[in-house]
């Protein structure tokens, strides 16, 4: 007997942004696994049957079989009505609710992972909520002390030390136990999630050439080498500090399964421009498997039916991918 779909909870999102457009493409998309929007129940249907008037909108039930071509939508209902690409912070304590149901199924083992559509930061601080990402929010929710966030695509994983921190800060935040902490997460992730059974880690300098030699800073002498010489003592394989604006040329990256760049802007800009559209972002060292687009809520598509689903059937893929592993 077969073993049966993995479930995945699908955040929607900002109910403003396009995270509802998306999830219309939902019954078109074959895959190995049974997919449960959670969000409004009204609004998701009447954003879907916009564009797809044929698809059956399903109450989702534990234990239940979708019918092929329909959508299983968990209902969270909104606080307030909402107009396609326009914010209202009276909605923000929805979107957390939507998200604070996925985390706890995936918690109690309901759902097998989550994806997440995009939110809005700024509307969810404008309504007196401090948010500075999903990435975040989801560890505090796992209590989870430290999580890593990576990006999958353009046949890239690209991993960061530091997240949204101003550009100023950088610097200060890349301690040794911080960069220690980040690689043995990733060492770990890229094994048990992703199936590699030696992953080799390509670490970015923070300074441009790396520091060279100390001229251009020396963080790359007294944080970053000692650590990884600390961590290739205990196994890992791990090739740096490698100077940023050469790592990821084809013949570099080809040495590598996974890169750590120090900050946001160092590594993302390269991934997304091999794969906007199409790449994932992936929380990791976390106790549960989420994935997510990456992109933003784009506001101007939302309920014009032009939404590219590229990067959520992506995302969808990825958390399969790693709940096999």
């Amino acid at each position: 007997m077969s073993s049966p779909l993995p479930v995945l909870a699908i955040t929607s999102g900002e109910p403003a942004g396009i995270g509802p457009d998306l999830c219309a493409a939902l019954p078109r998309f074959d895959c190995p696994a049974r997919l449960v929007v959670l969000g409004d129940r009204d609004m998701i249907a009447a954003r879907i049957h916009a564009v797809e008037p044929s698809v059956d909108i399903l109450d989702y039930a534990v234990g239940s079989t979708p019918r092929p071509g329909s959508l299983e939508v968990l209902h969270l209902p909104l606080a307030c009505p909402v107009t396609p690409g326009l914010l209202d912070a009276a909605n923000a304590r929805y979107v957390l609710d939507v998200l604070d149901r996925a985390i706890a199924g995936c918690k109690s083992g309901e759902f097998a992972g989550m994806v997440t559509a995009p939110v809005h930061k700024g509307i969810i601080c404008e309504a007196g909520v401090p948010f500075s990402g999903h990435t975040e929010y989801l560890a505090e929710a796992t209590a989870t002390p430290l999580v890593v966030m990576m990006l999958v695509g353009g046949g890239m994983r690209v991993a960061l030390a530091t997240t949204h921190l101003p550009l100023k800060d950088v610097s200060a935040a890349i301690t040794r136990p911080l960069l220690t902490d980040t690689l043995r997460i990733l060492h770990t992730d890229l094994r048990t999630r992703f199936g590699l059974a030696a992953p080799r880690i390509l670490v970015a300098g923070l300074n441009p050439h790396a520091g060279e030699g100390g001229h251009m800073g020396r963080e790359e002498i007294d944080v970053i080498t000692p650590v990884l010489e600390a961590l290739r003592a205990e196994g890992m394989d791990l090739r740096g500090p490698l100077p940023a604006d050469t790592l990821f040329v084809p013949h570099t990256l080809g040495q590598g399964d996974a890169v750590l760049a120090m900050f946001h802007d160092q590594g993302l800009p390269v991934l997304k421009h091999a794969s906007f559209g199409g790449g994932v972002n992936v929380t990791l060292g976390l106790p549960i498997i989420r994935t997510s687009v990456d992109h933003g809520t784009a506001l101007d598509l939302a309920g014009t039916g032009r939404a590219d689903p590229g990067s959520l059937f992506a995302a969808v893929e990825l958390a399969i991918g790693m709940v096999r592993a």
